[in-house]
């Protein structure tokens, strides 16, 4: 047999080799394909057949309070200073909304005296406003009237001018 030939019968079974390789990889990308189809197709029947969730988002319910203007407890070298304070709530619920609306003046009162008590170098810091953030909420959250709160969760300041 000559040298060609020889060849030819090796260059036959190279090609045999490559396109068994082609056919198997294709064979396998087919399979991949139907497999990622028949998933996607399943995930889509148990969005619409499974149990339904929804999420409720809590609406945040607010009460703005009417601004205070309020003499700071005296200090040596401060003698008259003066805090100008925004506050808006944010209650819990409309049932929180209603007790603090109805005992507003009440309400008022408390923060009144609480701010009286403060000084000027302590509310000139973050951590005294943060301080104050906390007194505000424990003020407002005593017992109103047969054990009700007041359910404030949280005192957010609309103005913060220190005098």
């Amino acid at each position: 047999m000559s040298k060609r030939n020889k060849n030819d019968a090796g260059s036959g079974k190279k090609n045999t080799l490559v396109i068994f390789l082609l056919m198997l990889l294709v064979v396998g990308a087919c399979g991949m394909a139907g497999y990622t189809f028949y998933e996607m197709n399943k995930m889509k029947k148990d969005d619409g057949a499974g149990e339904v969730k929804k999420v409720v988002v809590a609406v945040p319910m607010y009460i703005p309070l009417d601004t205070f203007t309020v003499s700071l407890k005296p200090v040596a070298r401060q003698p008259d200073r003066v805090l100008y304070i925004g506050l808006t709530l944010r209650v819990k619920d409309d049932d929180a909304k209603a007790l603090v609306e109805k005992f507003l003046p009440e309400i008022r009162s408390r923060l009144l005296m609480l701010f009286s008590q403060q000084t000027f170098d302590v509310l000139s810091t973050d951590e005294g406003k943060q301080h104050l953030t906390i007194k505000i909420k424990d003020a407002v959250n005593q017992p109103l009237a047969a054990n009700h709160s007041a359910g404030v969760t949280d005192v957010l300041y609309n103005a913060f001018i220190l005098r």
